[in-house]
């Protein structure tokens, strides 16, 4: 059972309920122990009931009405929203998005890696100048820096005058609108998500540890892959959590910098909405959507509990 804290004049103590009234039942010592007012909680229920549990349950909703002759929602309930989201057509931008989102992901996973194990191992004085320098993309609009992305990567852009100037290339490199371009923005635009809880993961990591490795003859991949990256693996589930989840459902970012011909789901679903006024179909589309990244987060977290679990038994 949890103790009791008791402020004396020396202090704080900790004292254990059992020992205060270990012939009273258990039912009855747990009432001992102080438990925060559950009306605490009601701002953030109410605030989640009134913005997240109410548009989604009128999206759920409105997945399962017709679409009016000149938009708008009929209330005619029908799965056939459902069923045309297994349109191959569609079924082929949504794995596009999966896969750009893998690939955002796993640059941003390179990238920011060693960027954050860099700033975590620096003075305390130095780390606070480059964590300044991460976040300071932050203090200007997204949409200003997709658009310099873009005078960065087209045909006249600085790129290829660089590339040009040095010889590289005989001929400007189209980039511009196709899905590099969309990957190169989507990983400027979320790697700053990946580094910084990296860098909280990697600054509670003892530098001993490590040094005890190399101690015992360890390679530089024997230190990474069996010290390292273990200790550092609940920063990197929520570094790739942060970076995926907006990057499979983003939007301006493909529209601005892939065009017409590299549509992400994002771009289906802004379309359905404010071009088709299809409400149905867009809510099908974005609540499957969502039921997919919940189920691949789900079983992320099962096997990880699972894998705990073993470590536990073995322990």
């Amino acid at each position: 059972m949890a103790p009791l804290a008791c402020r004396g004049s020396g202090g704080v103590a900790r004292v254990n309920p059992d020992v205060l009234a270990p012939d009273r039942p258990a039912s009855v010592r747990a009432t001992l122990v102080p438990r925060p007012p559950s009306l605490l909680l009601l701002p953030a229920l109410a605030w989640l009931g009134l913005f997240f549990f109410v548009p989604l349950a009128l999206m759920l909703a409105i997945s399962f009405a017709s679409r009016g002759t000149y938009g708008g929602v009929v209330w005619i309930l029908s799965l056939a929203n459902y069923a045309n989201v297994l349109d191959p057509l569609y079924v082929k931008v949504f794995l596009r998005s999966v896969l750009l989102a893998f690939v955002t992901t796993a640059l941003c996973l390179a990238l920011g890696f060693p960027i954050a194990y860099y700033i975590a191992r620096l003075p305390a004085r130095r780390q606070g100048i480059w964590l300044l320098l991460v976040m300071i993309p932050f203090w200007t609009n997204f949409l200003v820096r997709t658009y310099a992305w873009i005078f960065i990567l087209r045909t006249e852009g600085l790129m290829n005058q660089v590339l040009a100037g040095l010889g590289l290339i005989g001929s400007p490199v189209d980039v511009l609108y196709t899905e590099t371009a969309i990957v190169i923005g989507l990983v400027y635009g979320y790697l700053p998500f990946m580094i910084l809880p990296l860098y909280a993961a990697v600054e509670r990591l003892s530098p001993s540890l490590v040094e005890a490795a190399w101690d015992l003859y360890a390679s530089r991949w024997a230190v990474l892959w069996r010290v390292i990256v273990p200790l550092t693996k609940p920063g990197l589930a929520a570094g790739c959590i942060l970076v995926f989840i907006p990057s499979v459902g983003a939007f301006m970012t493909p529209d601005l910098m892939g065009g017409a011909r590299t549509m992400m789901i994002g771009n289906l679903i802004q379309h359905e909405f404010l071009v088709a006024r299809d409400w149905p179909f867009g809510s099908a589309i974005s609540l499957v959507l969502m039921a997919s990244v919940l189920l691949g987060l789900a079983i992320y977290l099962r096997a990880e509990g699972a894998g705990r679990g073993k470590e536990w038994a073995r322990g």
